[in-house]
């Protein structure tokens, strides 16, 4: 029900889903006087509805807003469709939990409901980026969920960031990177010195240094460790620089009839382009160190975007993240061998 366009995006998407994927189950929580007529619109009347082996729709009375308080959707929420789909993770009945609702109470509620795994201090939000090798792509965490870390926090991040990178994406000994003001090792705070120092002492982690900010879409990692703060604007600057690109390019080739016109035979390639660099198919911020899985999709993200997310959540049930992070931070086993 979350999300700036709650149900018009999210059924759509999960009957996106279940048609691609027919081994998907999907408990849609939610109001059912909502979600019925709209999944009627896309070919899903109510009787079809009830009796598909796909879907179950598990009924709710409440919605967290995008403008609650994350403590006051903690206390007077607890029959919300956030809140609910993280109790059915809870009680095994799911594997994930996929919203696009409010950030702040979906984090809270998860961590409240889900707890850390054994060893963890504090879960982090990780997604995927897009990289000059378009065929790659790095992951970053923190983003958002920890404003401040300290450097055990970190060293764990950057654990956790590698069996993602390892399990999701099938790459081995993933290179894991420190995002700091400089790549020398004399530069930045002591809890970056220290979580380095940290990186390093473990054979299991490929530790690959310290990286700047210009080189996060370098392809000089497959993981980038920073505090919820640091990843959290560094992700919106590069929101916002895409935005910019794409706008300030519409806008030259619309300048006179000659860059239209150039415009014109190049526009399949800038569409090309502009769509792999587009954040809807790297849509899906996972919460990983709780013990369960969490995918959280944009708040503004289209039916094609949430789509992303629950595919996102699909591998990580596939590939049993959880378990593989638990078992690397408890038994200190080489993530090649998880």
């Amino acid at each position: 029900m979350g999300g700036d366009k709650g149900p018009l995006i999210t059924i759509p998407a999960a009957i996106m889903a279940i048609k691609s994927h027919p081994h998907l189950h999907l408990i849609l929580c939610g109001d059912p006087q909502i979600i019925i007529p709209i999944a009627a619109r896309y070919g899903m009347p109510a009787e079809k509805l009830e009796q598909h082996p796909q879907l179950t729709l598990y009924p709710t009375t409440q919605v967290v807003e995008m403008d609650d308080k994350p403590a006051l959707a903690m206390r007077t929420k607890k029959d919300s469709s956030m809140r609910k789909s993280l109790d059915l993770v809870h009680q095994g009945k799911a594997q994930a939990c996929v919203s696009a609702g409010n950030t702040g109470a979906l984090l809270s509620m998860a961590h409240f409901v889900l707890k850390n795994l054994p060893g963890v201090e504090r879960p982090a939000l990780i997604s995927a980026l897009p990289t000059h090798d378009k065929n790659k792509h790095v992951f970053m965490l923190d983003l958002g969920a920890n404003v401040f870390c300290d450097s055990h926090v970190l060293y764990q991040f950057g654990v956790m960031g590698s069996v993602m990178a390892a399990q999701v994406d099938g790459i081995e000994n993933p290179r894991i990177a420190l995002l700091n003001m400089g790549e020398e090792s004399m530069k930045g705070s002591d809890h970056i010195k220290l979580a380095a120092v940290e990186l390093t002492e473990n054979s299991a982690i490929n530790y690959v240094g310290f990286i700047e900010g210009c080189d996060i879409f370098a392809n000089k990692a497959d993981v980038i460790v920073c505090d919820g703060f640091v990843g959290n604007v560094a992700l919106k600057t590069c929101e916002g620089v895409a935005r910019l690109v794409h706008k300030r390019s519409k806008s030259i080739f619309t300048a006179n009839v000659l860059t239209s016109l150039v415009g014109f035979f190049f526009k399949s390639s800038f569409k090309k382009l502009f769509k792999s660099m587009n954040p809807d198919q790297y849509n899906g911020a996972s919460l990983i160190g709780l013990r369960g899985i969490v995918v959280k999709s944009h708040g503004n993200a289209n039916s094609a975007a949430f789509l992303a997310a629950i595919r996102e959540a699909m591998k990580e049930v596939e590939r049993q993240v959880p378990d593989k992070i638990k078992a690397t931070l408890e038994q200190g086993l080489s993530v090649n061998e998880q």
